[in-house]
This record gives C-alpha cells, sequence and structure tokens, in this order.
C-alpha cells in the first residue's frame, strides 16, 4: 500500500475530529429516548460512506433503526468484502463515574495509550473502530489502491441484539454477496502484540421476575411469616453454581467444546500477567470455574453472570418493606456447539422448578446467538494476519474472546461466508463501562492495517 502512511499523517487531525463528531451524537438504541440521535447517526454514516468513495449508499429502514448499506463495485470478476459494524452505543450509565461527560469526547493520555485516547461512549465499541473501515477506504479509492470490490452494512442495533438484522441479511442475501466478511468490533492483546479473534462466544439474555405476596408488605408485621421474594430470588440465583463454580442448570455442558491440551497450551502463550490483571481491576484474587486459567475461564468456558438485581425499596433513608416481587437479568456466555435457544430453555425449565412455594416466577428470554469459530486455515486468516504482520512487523497471536457478536453465526448461516474478526481495541479500553475510550495509535493503526487485508485477500484468492 503504497504512501498510507504518509496519507494518515497528512490526514490524522480530520480523521479524529471527524470521530470526535460521530462520538458526540448519543445513538442509545436501548433507550427511545435518544431516536432521533440514533437517527442521525445514521444519516452521519451515509454521508461518511459517500465521500470515502461508495459509489451508491442507501439509508435500508427496518422495523426498528434503519441499516446504512454503501458498496464500491470495480470489477465484477473480482471478490468483494463485506463490512460490518454498529453506530449505536451502550447507555452511559452510571453518568456519575465518568471523569468527563460520556458524549463530550476529549483526549487524554493513559499508562496504556500514551499517545493518547479518545474518551466517549462508543469510542471503541463501535464507532471508532467502524469509522476505521471508512476511513481506510477513503485512502484506497483516493489514492488508486481499492483491489476489489467493497460493501458496508452498518447498523443501528447491534447492542440491542441486532433485532431486525437477520430480517434483513434474509431478505438481502444477493445485495449482500460477498466472498469475506470484516469485522472491527473486538480487541488485540497490546499494542506490541496484535492478535487476531479467532472465536467468539454466544449468548443467551434472560430477565426473570419472582412474585411473592399481592402487594408490598410491612416487614415487621408480615416478616417471618411470607416468603420474602428478594430473599428467594438471591437463594435462587446462588444455586446456580456449585462451590466448584460450575453451572447446575441440567444439560448446560452436554455440547461444550473441550479444546485439546494442544489447544490450551497455544493460548497459553499469550502474554498474560496476572498480577497486572488484579492491580487493573482492584481486586485481591481472580474468581471462576476450578480447573482452569483466568484467560481459559473467559474465553472457552461458558458463563452464567447476573447483570442487574434489584426489587423493594431502594430509595434514600429506610423504608421497612416485604417487597411484592423481585427481578433480575442474567446473561449467560456460550461456547461453540451451544445453542442459545436451547440453553434459555434450559435455564427457564430449571430456573421455574427450583422456586419454593409461596412465590411465582416468570423467565423472559430477551436475546442472544450462537458462538463462532474462524478456521485459521482460510485465506481470509491468513491475509489478516499478514496485514498485521506489514504495519505491526509481527504475526498475531491467534485470541478466542469472551465476547459475543451473536450476528456472525448468522452471516455464515444466511451468507455462506466466513468472518474475519480484526479488532484493534485494548482490554482497558472500558467498553460499555464508564470512561470508555480507544487509543489514538489503535484508531490509526487500523487505518492503516486494513488496505493491506483487501491486498493480500485479494493475493491469496487468486
Amino acid at each position: 500500500m503504497d504512501n498510507i502512511q504518509f496519507y494518515i499523517k497528512e490526514h490524522k487531525s480530520r480523521f479524529i475530529n471527524e470521530l470526535i463528531e460521530l462520538l458526540k451524537i448519543p445513538s442509545i438504541s436501548a433507550d427511545p429516548t435518544y431516536k432521533n440521535e440514533v437517527l442521525k447517526t445514521a444519516s452521519a454514516i451515509e454521508e461518511s460512506l459517500k465521500k470515502a468513495g461508495c459509489d451508491k449508499v442507501e439509508i435500508c429502514e427496518t422495523e426498528g433503526y434503519p441499516i446504512v448499506y454503501g458498496e464500491k463495485i470495480i470489477d465484477d470478476k473480482l471478490p468483494t468484502v463485506l463490512v460490518y459494524g454498529h453506530y449505536d452505543v451502550q447507555p452511559a450509565d452510571p453518568i456519575n463515574l465518568w471523569h468527563s461527560p460520556p458524549f463530550d469526547p476529549i483526549i487524554k493520555k493513559t499508562e496504556t495509550h500514551p499517545e493518547g485516547a479518545i474518551f466517549a461512549r462508543g469510542a471503541c465499541d463501535d464507532k471508532g473502530q467502524m469509522y476505521m473501515h471508512v476511513k481506510a477506504l477513503e485512502f484506497m479509492t483516493t489514492s488508486n489502491q481499492l483491489p476489489c470490490n467493497v460493501k458496508f452494512m452498518i447498523e443501528g442495533e447491534e447492542e440491542v441484539g441486532s433485532r431486525n438484522l437477520g430480517v434483513f441479511v434474509k431478505n438481502n442475501r444477493e445485495k449482500l454477496k460477498n466472498d469475506v466478511i470484516l469485522i472491527s468490533d473486538t480487541g488485540m492483546i497490546a499494542n506490541t502484540t496484535p492478535s487476531i479473534t479467532t472465536g467468539l462466544r454466544g449468548l443467551s439474555y434472560v430477565e426473570v421476575e419472582v412474585t411473592g405476596p399481592n402487594r408490598d408488605l410491612h416487614s415487621g408485621l408480615y416478616g417471618g411469616a411470607v416468603a420474602n421474594p428478594i430473599n428467594i430470588l438471591t437463594k435462587m440465583i446462588a444455586s446456580l453454581h456449585d462451590e466448584h463454580n460450575r453451572i447446575t442448570i441440567p444439560g448446560f455442558y452436554d455440547k461444550v467444546e473441550t479444546l485439546s491440551k494442544e489447544e490450551r497450551a497455544e493460548m497459553a502463550k499469550a502474554p498474560f500477567n496476572l498480577e497486572n490483571y488484579k492491580n487493573a481491576l482492584d481486586i485481591e484474587a481472580v474468581y471462576g470455574e476450578a480447573g482452569y486459567s483466568t484467560n481459559e475461564r473467559n474465553s472457552i468456558r461458558p458463563t452464567l453472570d447476573v447483570n442487574g438485581i434489584w426489587g423493594g425499596y431502594t430509595g434514600e433513608g429506610a423504608k421497612t418493606v416485604i417487597a411484592s416481587k423481585a427481578y433480575a437479568k442474567i446473561s449467560m456466555r456460550l461456547v461453540p456447539n451451544q445453542d442459545w435457544e436451547e440453553i434459555s430453555d434450559q435455564f427457564k425449565t430449571h430456573f421455574e422448578n427450583s422456586a419454593p412455594h409461596g412465590v411465582k416466577v416468570k423467565v423472559t428470554p430477551h436475546h442472544g446467538g450462537q458462538g463462532y469459530v474462524t478456521p485459521m486455515d482460510s485465506v481470509g486468516y491468513k491475509a489478516a494476519s499478514k496485514a498485521y504482520e506489514a504495519t505491526f512487523g509481527k504475526t498475531p497471536i491467534p485470541q478466542r474472546s469472551g465476547g459475543s457478536i451473536p450476528i456472525v453465526a448468522l452471516f455464515e448461516k444466511e451468507l455462506n461466508s466466513k468472518t474475519i474478526l480484526m479488532g484493534f481495541g485494548l482490554d482497558s479500553d472500558a467498553i460499555h463501562s464508564p470512561n470508555e475510550h480507544f487509543g489514538v495509535f489503535n484508531f490509526l493503526k487500523g487505518i492503516e492495517t486494513i488496505p493491506y487485508f483487501y491486498k493480500y485477500f485479494v493475493e491469496l484468492s487468486k
């Protein structure tokens, strides 16, 4: 890729300022209050794709938020890369834990980002990483170095389960036809240690409701005589793990993939310092399923975690009540071969059956998705590896991710395409948390690396 470093250096300030303007828009898909801002972001992406060189760009309506589609077709005989990303972001709560306003981006230096990082909601997940692809296209079209066709599919509902993406993909198979799908919504080990995500966990997300008496009761008059839904719920949740931190739902592990000693040894080569990990999180000890390392627990093993729990009185001061209802939101991260719908059914049956007499239990599945593994012998993986080698000067380490991108399995099923996950974020970038950020180095390095993927993908496809 001739002159790419010069091009990035020449346009660095503009690239960063454009991303900052995009990050200022609070495109929170989970909250209907922000509907206009989400739509505004879609329009901004549409305009950015046009300026980057797409010959055709359209906002495709769905029953929810629209999908922005763009394409640059230079020769039907050449391979086609489909870029997927999302323009919606997580809610910024809790706001009081942010060191700066979540939608007023600022650049600050950090220990992991000495060149500075952009602090804002969506900086890394996924506006910053998605926008790398837009700017990479701009370079390739401006310099006449685009070696193949490219299509973009940028959605606005990823953070709420991609509710309408499946329908769009099924109805537009020809429009989305491609040879490989490229996504940057993952991370890498370190700025000095590039890696490629070769596996994703699946997801099952449910909400549970425990109901006791028909109204809130005085805890003095009724305490000890009536089942307390909050007490019951906490006991039921506690019973979901045994003393070895294994999940107790019958059948939960039946289809769990067991990696060989050789595969686990290869994974263990990734640089990892347990003390640094604990210090970064300000914890005294790690925790998890017995028999597995920290990196294995958060990548190749399934999990069950409570994401939120509430009920009764939580305001200032005291109010002595036995709540009528108690609630919790629970997510289960799944490994390849575990079917999220089957796991959701298993959870529902087990949780309802574990309730004692005196309460009623309701389980509501929200959304989920399958796990995914990228074959390392594919043309796409080899092209990505060579791209990182070209810009980082070293071979990237294959790495399983603990996160989930449910639509990746959908893409393979509906479009018959493999997905390559070229992430440039770091674990310390606080995605989904207060003070989310994305390194300036990482943003620019992504723009530099992505065009090499196109180059090597075409070369290796011949």
